[in-house]
Parts: structure tokens; C-alpha cells; sequence
């Protein structure tokens, strides 16, 4: 492993033009190692040409702005995709217009790509991964304020405020190395889980109302309608899905979202892994935290299923 680190230090090293991708629907990790990877470097490398592209989201624009670039920037560029299992999900299709491609990702392995590949599902998220790789390799490179609030929200986001099971001595001590460039955790902690008054309302709907079968499976469908009513749009809605896990019996429990030409499924898991089930779907992810997509109400009723098999 330490034979790719070093790989990826040379690499970046050599190229004047770094892009950087994640993917789609970017959650807080796959915006903060993108974009604290981008100003890490722009701060170390000020003649560099650093980018970072994708769609943006309105509510996590405090990690940073998305790049729009033309298709000769991919030339003779090295490409980085950050966060992300496989190439369906990759954010912008242009990935693999440059020189060289490196994938970085804590995910279980899922789809090979790239001329490097860093994968490791013992780090708690991408963030964490790049952050130590600068730590381990740190001649040339300089942590930022900046750059160490982006890396910050992605671990935070990833970890579940530091409640996952995947938060190790490893991560605390990433954290603790970024919360030395006096980058206001607060603020990053109430950015994150600050809620507008509507997604509180659907909240209470959700406790009101979400469904749990006999082997403990909890659920809850989030269609258009529901959406328009209580004005909440997708991503809002999507991050409450461990409003389930406040209730004791539910060992496992899932968002049914609908999408215009899909239903995004996210489940997670108090200590049951469900990552197989994700996979049967269309979809994968964490032990104990992963998405899937299906493309029909009908198809919920199969992924209850395979839950509850799961389920001792």
C-alpha cells in the first residue's frame, strides 16, 4: 500500500494539471476530499493548475465551489476520482479523457479502474485516506485551514459525527492534526446538521409513520408528493435517514426516494452488514451504511425482503 501512496506523491508531483472528480449526488466525503484536495495542492502548488468538477449542491456549498472547464484542460492532465466504488457513479464523464487516472476510495472494492488504485475500506472516508497520505508524505505539501476544514466535514460527515463504528484511534488522530489550522468546528458541525424548519416537520412524519417488519426492518418512502408538501427537496430528505435509529428495536432501517426516472434506496444498519443486500440492487457501500436504486414501486417490497433475510 505504501508503494501506491508513493505513486500518487509522484504523480502529482509531475503533472502541471491535476482534475479532480467524485461521485454523483456528492455527499459531504466525496465534496471534502475533492475540494480538500484541490486546495491543499492550489496551496502548495501555486503554479499548479488544480480543478475540481461536478454538479454543485446548494446546501454543502460552505466546503467549496465546483469548476466548469473546457475538454483541452484533459490534456496531457492526471485525473483523481475521489470517493467513489465504481465507474457508473463517477461525476462527469470526462474522467477518463486525461494522461493518467487514480482512484482513491475507502469503499469495499467493487469496480476496478484506474492506473493507480488506493482503495482501503479501513479508513472511516476518503477524507481521512487523503489526509494521512499528506501526513505520511509530507515534503512539498502543506495542510491549510482551508483545505483542512473541507477534510474535516468529510470525516464528521462520514463517521456520523464520530458515532460510527467506523471511527478508529487512526481518525481521531487525523482529526486532531486538522483541528490545529483553527478551523471552527462548530460552525462545520452546525452547517452539517442544521435542519430548515420543513425537514423537521418531515422528521416528525417519519417517526409518526415509517413501517417495521417482524424481523426488525424499518422503512419509509419518500415520493414527489410528499416532498412538495412539506417542501423538503431529496437531499434534505436523504439525510434523515438515521432519524430511524433513535428507535430502539430497528435493526435495520431504509429510505425509499424517489427520483425522476429511479428510487434511490439508502439503508443502514445498526450491527448487521448489509452491504450484499445493496450489491443484489443495483447498488453497494459500507458494512453497515450503503444506497441501491430500483426502478419501480414493486421493487420495494424485494428489498424488504432481502433485508429481513439478513436479519438473525
Amino acid at each position: 500500500m505504501d508503494n501506491k501512496k508513493m505513486e500518487i506523491i509522484e504523480a502529482i508531483k509531475k503533472y502541471h494539471t491535476i482534475i479532480i472528480h467524485r461521485h454523483v449526488n456528492p455527499d459531504p466525503d466525496a465534496l471534502g476530499s475533492q475540494l480538500g484536495l484541490k486546495k491543499l495542492l492550489k496551496h502548495s502548488c501555486p503554479s499548479k493548475e488544480v480543478y475540481a468538477v461536478g454538479e454543485e449542491v446548494d446546501k454543502l456549498l460552505f466546503i467549496g465551489d465546483m469548476d466548469v472547464i473546457s475538454d483541452n484542460k484533459y490534456k496531457d492532465a492526471l485525473v483523481i476520482v475521489c470517493d467513489t466504488a465504481n465507474i457508473s457513479r463517477i461525476s462527469d464523464s470526462r474522467y477518463d479523457h486525461g494522461d493518467m487516472l487514480i482512484k482513491i476510495d475507502h469503499h469495499p472494492e467493487y469496480e476496478q479502474f484506474g492506473d493507480i488504485s488506493w482503495v482501503d475500506p479501513s479508513y472511516s472516508s476518503a477524507s481521512e485516506m487523503l489526509v494521512d497520505l499528506f501526513l505520511e508524505f509530507p515534503e512539498g505539501f502543506i495542510m491549510n485551514k482551508e483545505a483542512a476544514k473541507s477534510f474535516y466535514a468529510g470525516i464528521l460527515s462520514d463517521t456520523g459525527n464520530f458515532t460510527n463504528g467506523n471511527t478508529t484511534p487512526r481518525t481521531l488522530n487525523m482529526v486532531s492534526h486538522l483541528r490545529t489550522y483553527n478551523i471552527q468546528p462548530e460552525r462545520i458541525h452546525n452547517s452539517l446538521n442544521v435542519k430548515a424548519k420543513n425537514a423537521s416537520r418531515l422528521q416528525k412524519d417519519i417517526l409518526m409513520s415509517f413501517k417495521v417488519t417482524d424481523k426488525g426492518v424499518a422503512y419509509f418512502i419518500i415520493t414527489d408528493e410528499l416532498l412538495n408538501m412539506y417542501g423538503v427537496d431529496r437531499l434534505e430528505a436523504s439525510n434523515l435517514v438515521n432519524t430511524l435509529s433513535s428507535v430502539r428495536d430497528n435493526k435495520i432501517w431504509a429510505f425509499f426516494i424517489e427520483y425522476p426516472s429511479e428510487i434511490r434506496v439508502r439503508i443502514r444498519s445498526r450491527n448487521i452488514p448489509i452491504a450484499s443486500v445493496a450489491r443484489q440492487f443495483n447498488g453497494g457501500g459500507h458494512s453497515l451504511a450503503s444506497g441501491a436504486t430500483i426502478h419501480s414501486w414493486e421493487e420495494v417490497d424485494h428489498v424488504i425482503q432481502a433485508l429481513d433475510q439478513v436479519c438473525p
